[in-house]
């Protein structure tokens, strides 16, 4: 046999078992060569051991040719990498575009830890070429020539499905814009007025569903060191600012609940609906108790147990205040609100007193204290501002908070005004959709029909189950409708407040303290 007929048939038989072993393989060497693999950072991106490649199903020939999917999902990590070097880019775009100049850096203050991510999300919708909608992550180690990776259905990992369904909600409404319209978007995002006329009213709409995915995104704790990495860097040109700091978060494990602890509704006001529910006070002061040397005080005040709320811990001097019963020693002990008691402090102490409450009428809140405290964190504030806005609230805005103290709005330092008038009017808007939604329902029965869904039971909705709740039942896979469009407006408007608030150092400064008692509370 010739040399040239040997190698055919040699070929031949190669070929024909490379088809038997692998069919994969086998329609690869059929085409032209594959371009070199994706390098990527193996400390992002898991990767699994080689084996043979005829010992390999299908699928997981597929699956080790791609190192960076886990059992066929993107890593958590890989996404978090590729959405900081989005982040960054979309900065620095939108500064070129004039969407995100010094002056509004400056007014828009902690409100760009939500526009940022929100500026991200509209961009990769208005380039997004798919249907369905997927995203292009860029990669940390890109090089001209490699290939991107596309973030879609198949390969997002579940902890992030929920934020990728709302996005691509919005992307075809987001691609039928016109040009123009759709640079009016990215103005709304921001805060800035639409430059077209007529004004397209459904920008508003997108911007808050893209702002309801980006707050979220703000609430995770994977992201918020890159994310303050990213907005630091925008927000350099701000002289004599201290750096931007979204909260950060530290797993507390629960706390045993403890007996006998004293309602906190009960030194709440008494034109207060909310039940009688187990409080966190006397659990605080046990925990005080643990972990400070004994320091004597009265224990004939009923008010100093069932009157206990977060505070500071500092060095009173001999004085005695009148809402306390004895002087204290030199050791540090939790201080009672007093009427000179900081404005921060007070509006911290009213919104903690209504936390355990939260969590008692929330119960899904305190499951997810366990597995996802920061989540958990956010969501019980923001429950917490929606009570106190509804019930604390008076209607010549002050706040009637613990103890029977009120604070106005005369007596807010000029810094936290602007927060104290959002909590003001959010419980005025809150009335407002309560009574429209019950002129509504009262027609509704009268023509023989159910009511419908209250705008507040949709927010509390979006509050306790993210961005992703479930709509009236249905897939959701369209547009919000307008009801349904103002609740996410609406809990947006909580949400942030949620992060501005959180984001002071008041509340920083006891936020460990504050989940070790939650989590006695929530624990069963």
């Amino acid at each position: 046999m010739s040399g040239t007929m040997h190698s055919e048939v040699l070929a031949a038989a190669l070929d024909e078992q490379q088809s038997r072993l692998s069919p994969q393989l086998y329609q690869a060497s059929r085409t032209k060569p594959r371009p070199p693999p994706i390098e990527l950072d193996m400390a992002i991106v898991s990767q699994r051991p080689l084996t043979p490649a005829h010992s390999r199903t299908p699928n997981e020939t597929t699956r080790t040719a791609k190192p960076h999917i886990i059992s066929g999902q993107l890593s958590e990590e890989f996404i978090q990498e590729s959405f900081h070097h989005y982040l960054k880019s979309t900065i620095a775009q939108a500064k070129l575009e004039g969407l995100l100049t010094d002056d509004v850096v400056e007014t828009m203050d902690r409100d760009f830890a939500v526009t940022g991510p929100a500026l991200v999300l509209y961009f990769a919708a208005a380039r997004s070429k798919t249907s369905p909608p997927s995203v292009p992550l860029p990669l940390a180690n890109q090089s001209e020539g490699k290939k991107r990776i596309n973030l879609s259905y198949d390969n997002c990992p579940p902890a992030f499905i929920s934020f990728m369904k709302e996005w691509a909600r919005n992307v075809p409404q987001i691609q039928r814009l016109s040009p123009e319209y759709q640079t009016d978007l990215s103005r709304v995002i921001c805060g800035l007025e639409p430059l077209t006329q007529p004004i397209n009213i459904g920008s508003n709409g997108i911007a808050a569903n893209l702002r309801s995915v980006a707050i979220e995104i703000s609430q995770r704790k994977s992201f918020q060191d890159r994310v303050n990495t990213s907005l630091n860097a925008a927000l350099g040109s701000r002289r004599g600012q201290k750096p931007f700091v979204l909260p950060k978060f530290h797993h507390i494990p629960t706390s045993p609940r403890l007996p006998n602890r004293v309602s906190i509704a009960s030194c709440m006001s008494s034109s207060s609906s909310r039940p009688s529910v187990p409080s966190w006070a006397s659990s605080m002061e046990e925990l005080e108790k643990r972990d400070r040397p004994f320091s004597p005080s009265s224990s004939s005040s009923s008010a100093s147990s069932s009157s206990f709320y977060l505070s500071p811990a500092t060095t009173p001097n001999t004085s005695t205040s009148s809402l306390s019963d004895s002087p204290s020693t030199t050791t540090p002990t939790p201080t009672l609100l007093t009427p000179d008691t900081p404005a921060i402090e007070f509006i911290r102490e009213t919104l903690y007193a209504s936390l355990a409450d939260q969590l008692e009428r929330v119960p899904s809140l305190g499951k997810l204290l366990a597995v996802d405290p920061t989540r958990a964190y956010y969501g019980a504030i923001a429950f917490a501002l929606l009570d106190v806005a509804t019930t604390a609230v008076t209607r010549e805005g002050d706040v009637e908070g613990v103890l029977g103290m009120r604070l106005t709005l005369d007596k807010c330092p000029a810094n936290l005004q602007p927060l104290m008038k959002e909590l003001v009017s959010i419980g005025k808007q809150a009335r407002v959709y309560d009574d429209e939604d019950d002129d509504e329902a009262i027609q509704r029965i009268g023509r023989g029909k159910k009511a419908k869904i209250s705008t507040m039971e949709r927010v509390r909705g979006i509050l306790e189950f993210g961005v992703g709740v479930a709509r009236e039942g249905r897939p959701g896979d369209g547009p919000r409708g307008i009801e349904e469009g103002k609740a996410v407006e609406f809990a947006n408007r909580l949400n942030l407040l949620a992060l501005k608030l959180t984001s002071l150092e008041k509340f920083r400064e006891r936020q460990e303290y504050v989940f070790k008692v939650l989590s006695g509370v929530s624990s069963p």
